[in-house]
């Protein structure tokens, strides 16, 4: 019987790359002669650093296709970007990170999570929409947006809202859930009233101690008897001073997607606690238990658990403020740059959370070395940070823009998904994109 022939690397590269890497690398765990030779013809382009590519890690054109080749499903919506589709039922899209470029995200390029089904536009005028607040307060109130408006101070502030699924489809293995790149996050203009003044107006009883939110999206079954989603948070949150009632999105009326005629705003932490098509927050004496809260919804283990298992969440905690994580917008990956190009004018966003980002690094040498970007201040607190960076590239090739970005407190992306859990939260490995030039 004559034997079957063992395809090149470059085959298995386009067809294997986890077999290929293993070959390519071999013990040595250093890429060179025919293997970086044959791993070139795979990307399509010398690999100028391929010795500094580390054992174990493929080519990232190799393991995630760029748009133009894999070709994922974007959405087609009025209004809206061509965001990735990530869901149809209920309706979830991404945005692409190159289409994050602007300081203030435009509405047409926030991101979609629904949770439900989008309940009908409000009849009439949304002023009229009623929000009621009650529970353990001393005044139980229910009042309309145009009382809200009138009676309260109005603020405006840029916030990041941030899905706490964000990055999920770096989890080995996959967890369940919507496959999120890094593009489950916006930074709006927000305007409303900030929540601790309605709550100081009913009057907070001494036992409140969390919220509960309830909003007017229908569950996706159509049933009348449970909510499509309703968390709570400490009512610590709920008092801080970012965390708004909004009813306009950059100046305008808040797109029926996205909530109108109004949700929460609960900036830094799991965006599901910022309901959409908000009618009521009732204040508790204990955590709340509406749909989305316990088990390991919105939770993630106190202690490492083994990937893949199952869990139940009993030793798991509450999804508080979102982690250290950084975006690409000036170059998508793939892009293909003209020959003779030598620098890279790079530049990005990165927050984290409730708390700051003190430095946002680059690497186009796979890790070797690392530059220092430009880091810009928060618009105000809870807003994400701009930065921008200039890399040189020392010859035509293929290369890869590694970008990481670390906090106040000093922790930075680490390089793989940590903390695995069976819903796929929290998950900011060190990102990259690929980049040919003169291919």
């Amino acid at each position: 019987m004559a034997r079957k022939p063992e395809r090149s690397v470059e085959e298995l590269y386009r067809d294997d790359p986890e077999r290929a890497d293993a070959l390519a690398f071999g013990r040595r765990g250093a890429l060179k002669g025919a293997a970086l030779a044959a791993m070139g013809g795979a990307v399509g382009a010398a690999i100028p650093f391929g010795g500094h590519l580390p054992a174990g890690v493929a080519p990232a054109l190799l393991t995630r296709p760029a748009a133009a080749q894999d070709a994922p499903q974007f959405l087609r919506m009025e209004g809206k970007a061509p965001l990735i589709i990530q869901g149809e039922r209920p309706l979830n899209a991404e945005t692409p990170e190159h289409l994050l470029d602007d300081a203030v995200t435009p509405a047409d390029k926030f991101f979609i999570r629904n949770n439900g089904q989008v309940p009908d536009p409000v009849a009439g005028d949304p002023r009229g929409w009623k929000i009621r607040i009650d529970g353990e307060v001393n005044t139980p109130l229910e009042l309309t947006l145009g009382e809200l408006e009138s009676r309260f101070p109005v603020v405006t502030r840029q916030l990041q809202m941030e899905c706490g699924g964000n990055g999920r489809s770096h989890f080995q293995p996959q967890t369940r859930g919507n496959q999120w790149g890094n593009g489950a996050i916006s930074n709006a203009e927000w305007t409303g009233v900030r929540l601790r003044d309605v709550l100081a107006a009913a009057g907070v009883k001494p036992s409140a101690s969390h919220t509960g939110h309830f909003g007017a999206d229908p569950h996706l079954s159509g049933a009348t008897d449970r909510a499509a989603i309703s968390r709570g948070m400490r009512l610590a949150k709920a008092m801080d001073e970012d965390t708004l009632i909004a009813f306009r999105m950059n100046g305008a009326a808040i797109p029926q997607v996205h909530g109108a005629p109004a949700r929460l705003l609960v900036p830094g932490w799991p965006g599901s606690l910022s309901q959409k098509w908000f009618t009521r927050i009732t204040l508790l004496d204990k955590p709340h238990t509406g749909q989305g809260m316990g088990g390991t919804s919105y939770r993630i283990p106190v202690r490492p658990i083994v990937p893949g298992s199952e869990n139940n969440g009993r030793d798991f905690a509450e999804m508080e403020s979102m982690p250290v994580r950084s975006i690409l917008s000036s170059h998508a990956h793939g892009t293909r740059l003209a020959a003779g190009t030598r620098t890279l004018d790079l530049r990005g966003a990165a927050w984290a959370g409730d708390d700051t980002v003190r430095a946002v690094h680059a690497s186009v040498d796979f890790g070797a070395t690392w530059t220092e970007m430009q880091v810009a201040a928060p618009a105000n607190r809870h807003a994400w940070q701009r930065w921008t960076g200039r890399v040189a590239l020392p010859a035509d090739g293929y290369y890869e823009v590694w970008y990481r970005a670390t906090d106040s407190r000093g922790r930075m992306q680490p390089h793989l998904a940590a903390n695995w859990n069976p819903q796929g939260y929290g998950a900011n490995p060190i990102s990259r994109i690929a980049i040919l030039v003169g291919a």
